[in-house]
């Protein structure tokens, strides 16, 4: 019984974290200002992002060249999402508050997975310059 405490402790502890460290990586990326060729490339209009847009940019980052860094944050984020995908069936019909502030977070790891396709077009297209300067 004491095992499984400690367990259940462990892992709400380890939640805890690991929905902080989410959490700050999105209130990271908006600082950062997507340019129009990553708006026009992901198909994202001058508006806030929405949630169900997550998963075409993450199939678009797939598709570009990782300069490193940050795939561990795209693959946490993409845990996170899903973890708040179940959290918002959850409390869907109960909580309206709390389906919104789970859509605005959704929201948050599909900017967060824009800013990466940002970076990673410019990284392509660096690339891109250093190859055709050879």
């Amino acid at each position: 019984m004491i095992a499984a405490l400690i367990f259940a402790i462990s892992f709400l502890t380890l939640l805890q974290f690991f929905v902080t460290y989410c959490h700050s990586v999105i209130a990271a990326s908006r600082r950062h200002e997507l340019s129009e060729q990553a708006r026009e490339i992901s198909g994202v209009a001058s508006g806030p992002l929405r949630g169900d847009q997550f998963r075409r940019l993450v199939q678009l980052l797939a598709l570009c060249p990782e300069p490193g860094g940050d795939s561990i944050q795209v693959r946490a984020l993409s845990a996170y999402f899903n973890l708040l995908g179940m959290a918002r069936s959850a409390v869907q019909w109960t909580s309206p508050s709390a389906s919104q502030w789970i859509e605005t977070e959704r929201g948050g790891c599909a900017y967060v997975a824009a800013v990466a396709l940002d970076r990673r077009i410019q990284y392509s297209r660096m690339m891109l310059a250093q190859q055709a300067g050879h």
